[in-house]
């Protein structure tokens, strides 16, 4: 719609100009668009930085969540043991005796293994740790002096005070055994086992107390085996009483030499 002004030229009414009044709202569009615009982008933005925070606390919680799945899931043990949570000793108080565990790696790779107790001045073991090769198995003794009961001590008491702990290390092939290789390599060391003390009665028969028995004979028939023979110097003995002397035979040989050097220089 367009208004016609009737007012004379004198009174500055235009001289009949036709006045576009619904232009007038739209003069600033191209400043308004670009307002818009701007808006539009800062929103985006702002969005766009809200989902990525969202993104990353998403992640740290998935994160936090796998840690704690993985600290309650059992860890996987290298080592098998026999028995597999405790240490039956005889109870013979006043006097040294001896238990005995059967150790075996039941993995790929060679693992080495070590002992710790709560109580080093009246327990050592044999051997005090190993590097068993893959499906490797040994026996070792545990050696420990049951003191006196003192003031109506129980043997429950006793129980209590000594602690055993096995732990486990992965290692590169065969090497020898140091204790260091569990201080150098602390963040792999692995607790297999925290084994308990239980006392048997050394006069009662029981499955415990023979099987103890067994283990025990079976680790000092293995120690004797691993023990090599030393040779005694002196005289050998062959086939039926034929003896020896390898001094003697040395002795022969350089005089004979020397008889034989003689004649040539003459």
């Amino acid at each position: 719609m367009a208004m016609v002004d009737n007012r004379p030229p004198s009174e500055g009414g235009g001289g009949g100009k036709v006045w576009g009044l619904f232009k007038l709202p739209f003069r600033n569009t191209g400043n308004s668009t670009t307002h818009t615009t701007t808006s539009s982008s800062t929103y985006q933005t702002e969005g766009s930085n809200t989902q990525n925070s969202n993104n990353h606390q998403g992640l740290s919680a998935s994160n936090s969540v796998s840690s704690v799945a993985r600290s309650l899931l059992p860890t996987r043990r290298r080592l098998r043991l026999d028995p597999s949570n405790k240490l039956y000793f005889p109870y013979e108080p006043g006097k040294q005796v001896q238990s005995a565990i059967k150790i075996k790696n039941t993995t790929k790779s060679h693992v080495a293994f070590k002992f710790q107790t709560t109580a080093p001045k009246s327990c050592f073991m044999r051997p005090p740790g190993a590097i068993l090769a893959p499906g490797e198995t040994i026996i070792a003794t545990v050696f420990k002096f049951v003191e006196p009961p003192e003031n109506n001590e129980k043997q429950m008491d006793q129980k209590r005070k000594v602690k055993f702990k096995i732990m486990s290390l992965k290692v590169k092939g065969v090497m020898d055994y140091v204790p260091e290789l569990f201080e150098e390599q602390k963040d792999h060391v692995a607790v297999e086992r925290i084994l308990q003390v239980v006392f048997l009665d050394a006069e009662r028969p029981s499955p415990a107390l023979e099987k103890l028995k067994r283990q025990l004979a079976e680790a000092e028939a293995a120690l004797e085996s691993n023990k090599k023979p030393v040779e005694e110097p002196g005289p050998k003995v062959i086939n039926e009483g034929l003896v020896i002397d390898e001094w003697k035979e040395r002795r022969e040989r350089y005089l004979a030499r020397q008889q034989v050097e003689g004649v040539d220089s003459v």
